[in-house]
């Protein structure tokens, strides 16, 4: 039986191979399951409208289960290398042929978007499962160092003293971040477009809401250009994917650079290093070259979906829905890579607490402290004080002085030059460039004080358990969804 009458023959060889056939097999292997659950609903409206009696609907919905990915090949002579057309062949090749009105008011633009929204959904809770996993990896590693020095960098230069557990916050804060817009985009994009037809809507009374509740979605899709045409939705999933892969990666600069022999501060176990073919002496940290790269896919994939959109019509096209669509799915496979690697390098970084004491000593970093001290306990005015505290740096460097070599005739010589008295400037030079103390100099929210970094990561905890709370009752939604047409379908096959 054709499947058209408007053409003549067959796909060529040349689109079936280049185009139509890895399109079957991209469908068959990560879409056909959700065009079975969409079969099965628009089945169960089917019943509903009268169309087609229980027993009907227990015999496609039996051969509905028997559809494989092994059952179904992309041909051209027989379902033109269309998926669609291949489960509706396999349902009218079965034993006993479909109702007459079987596949009536359907149209595969609001079937194909649908199946493509199942999917995304189905991705963005694994990856969001993998965020929660990495935020919890995070704040573990960075409660076992609150209490560490290491120097912070601005412009590439020891700027003032922090702690990795102060460090590794910020990433802990990032991916809570993340998960809350990816909350926001899924129940955003969680609106039903089945029902929509090919552009304006069916003709027969679909219960959309009903359909939409089956498929575990939240509500329909108010507008039927909007359903089929938009992948606004694909967009902002990219988009929020490309956000954390771009701060990650300068979070894994960061890393390269202190793995590396000019710092020493990190190391990572034998297994997840690499080794030099002609330098013995070597031991590389490869994998975190392997996650920046990475992480440039995820955000490559987000500009291709918004360059594959650019400048087409606002209506469904394969432009926009399988040609730049397909870059979604790639995203994912990417990100979910990224956050696998990253959370091993988390579950193995070990952090060198005396090589960051040693470069924290090394450096004036109390520079800052000395300033507010000079204002708060002497009263010199705070840019007077910045101008002494750098002087005094900067001749104590010309003398050969390390930070711990406070010179407090120096200092006083200094105030004095700007008409101030200073006595007992070598108590205060002591503190303002003490590693602990510089430590524990701020007390401000949010800051790298021990206490503060501690207090951050227990926010950031219960975050965690919150937001995978709120991701398990959207998987759930679907899971309960597939139950509830199962049961129906059963229940539909006990009245045959």
């Amino acid at each position: 039986m054709a499947v058209t009458g408007r053409i003549d023959g067959v796909p060529s060889d040349i689109w079936h191979e280049e185009v139509l056939a890895p399109q079957f097999a991209y469908e068959a292997e990560h879409l056909l399951g959700h065009y079975l659950a969409i079969e099965k609903v628009l089945l169960l409206e089917y019943v509903r409208m009268g169309l087609v009696d229980a027993a009907g609907a227990a015999g496609i919905a039996a051969r509905l289960d028997s559809l494989t990915p092994d059952a179904v090949r992309a041909d051209p002579e027989d379902n033109m290398s269309d998926i669609s057309f291949a489960v509706e062949r396999h349902v009218m090749s079965g034993p006993v042929p479909p109702f007459h009105a079987w596949h009536v008011d359907r149209s595969r633009n609001d079937l194909q978007v649908c199946a493509q929204m199942m999917s995304a959904r189905e991705n963005l809770t694994a990856v969001a499962a993998g965020l929660v996993s990495l935020g919890r990896a995070v704040t573990s590693l960075a409660a076992r160092y609150a209490d560490v020095p290491m120097p912070g960098y601005t412009h590439a230069q020891a700027a003032q003293i922090v702690s990795p557990g102060f460090y590794l916050g910020a990433l802990a804060a990032e991916t809570t971040a993340t998960l809350r817009r990816l909350l926001h985009t899924y129940d955003e994009a969680d609106a039903c477009p089945l029902g929509s037809g090919t552009m304006a809507g069916q003709e027969l009374a679909w219960d959309r809401a009903r359909m939409a509740g089956l498929l575990g979605f939240s509500r329909v899709q108010p507008h039927a250009l909007v359903a089929v045409a938009s992948r606004g939705w694909a967009l902002a999933i990219a988009g929020d994917l490309a956000h954390y892969a771009v701060a990650l990666s300068r979070f894994t600069t960061d890393l390269m650079a202190w793995g590396g022999s000019g710092f020493g501060f990190l190391e990572l176990p034998d297994d997840l290093s690499g080794i030099s073919a002609a330098m013995p002496q070597k031991r590389n940290f490869p994998v975190l070259e392997r996650i920046r790269g990475r992480c440039a896919q995820v955000a490559g994939c987000a500009a291709d979906l918004a360059a594959g959109q650019r400048n087409t019509a606002y209506t469904n096209t394969v432009e926009v829905s399988k040609e730049a669509g397909g870059q979604l799915r790639t995203q994912f496979d990417a990100m979910r890579s990224v956050l696998r690697l990253t959370r091993a390098v988390v579950g193995g970084a070990v952090f060198s607490a005396d090589r960051m004491r040693e470069a924290c000593a090394e450096e004036y970093l109390g520079g800052f402290t000395l300033a507010n001290r000079l204002t708060l306990d002497y009263g010199v005015p705070w840019r007077t004080a910045q101008v002494i505290s750098g002087r005094y740096v900067k001749r104590a460097l010309e003398k050969g002085l390390r930070p711990a070599e406070a010179d407090a005739t120096l200092l006083a010589a200094l105030c004095a030059q700007e008409g101030y008295e200073a006595e007992g400037t070598g108590a205060l030079l002591a503190v303002a460039f003490d590693v602990d103390e510089g430590l524990r100099a701020k007390r401000s929210a949010g800051s790298a004080h021990p206490d503060e970094v501690r207090a951050a990561l227990v926010g950031q905890e219960g975050e965690l358990t919150r937001l995978a709370g709120e991701w398990s009752l959207r998987a759930r939604r679907s899971t309960d969804a597939a139950r509830r047409q199962d049961d129906l379908l059963a229940a539909a096959e006990r009245r045959s």
